[in-house]
Order: structure tokens, then sequence, then C-alpha cells
């Protein structure tokens, strides 16, 4: 179950009419906090990630299912069905199976190093146009609050 702070920083990106994925980051960041404090470790990086799209996903965040695997998309789709149905309590012995599994796994998948690894290899993907079309983006962003914030 996702925190209240999360749920309330996600809500509020939804309200100022940010994209979905911006919506999740409240949901992954959660979950890396999480990993660093020791809560519970990932097998990767990537697993970190999974977890808090699949967060999202059931707290009502509409996002997409990925590319991928047929197994993967119908675990988002089913994900977000959750996520549109009532609340409803989770099963104690399958959160307990869940929470001792992944107790097990290492916690050094959350460190600053292992995510800066995971975005390189993630953005090198993108090709050289996305990439610069995204700096441009942050660029802009960056730029509209720095004003924002001297006219107050």
């Amino acid at each position: 179950m996702p925190e209240r702070e999360t749920m309330e920083r996600a809500q509020e990106d939804a309200r100022e009419g940010k994209s979905p994925s911006t919506q999740a980051g409240e949901f992954v960041r959660e979950e890396m906090h999480h990993i660093r404090e020791g809560k519970h470790g990932a097998s990767s990086p990537q697993q970190a990630i999974a977890i808090g799209l699949s967060k999202a996903r059931r707290a009502g965040v509409e996002l997409r299912p990925p590319k991928g695997p047929a197994t993967l998309r119908r675990k988002a789709e089913q994900d977000s069905a959750v996520g549109e149905e009532a609340r409803h309590t989770t099963s104690r012995a399958r959160s307990q199976a869940v929470s001792r599994a992944l107790k097990r796994k290492p916690k050094s998948d959350a460190s600053h190093q292992s995510i800066s690894r995971q975005a390189k290899k993630s953005a090198a993907k993108r090709g050289p146009r996305a990439r610069r079309a995204a700096a441009q983006k942050s660029r802009r962003h960056q730029e509209g609050s720095i004003t924002r914030s001297t006219l107050s």
C-alpha cells in the first residue's frame, strides 16, 4: 500500500495536468526510498522501478501497459483494473510472502550509482534526437520555474 504522502503528491501532479509517467514517478521514488532505508531489497534497479509502476497502476494512475511479453502486458492490465475497482484489502498471506521475498534481496540496487547506470542505459536506447528533445524540454521547464519563482 502506498504511503499517504505519495498518493497526495501523485494526485497533485494529476491536478496540475502532468503526464501519467510523472505521476507514477512518485511511486517509483517511494519504492527507492523503501529500499534505501532497508525496508526490503530488489534484485535490480529495473525491478524496483517495476514495483513502483505496479503500485501506481493499482493506485489509479492511467499508465499504458508496457511493450514487451504478453505476460507483462497482462499483469499491467490487471494492475490497472485493480486501480479502477473499489478498494479492498490484500490477503495477509500474500502480503507477507511478498515482503519476505523482497527482504532477501540486496539493498544496493537502489543506490545512486545503480540508478544512474540504469538511467544512462535507458537513455542510450532512445537515440540522440530523443535525448536532445528531452534535455530541451527539461531546460524550458527549469527556466519557467525560475521565472515564476522570481515573479512571486
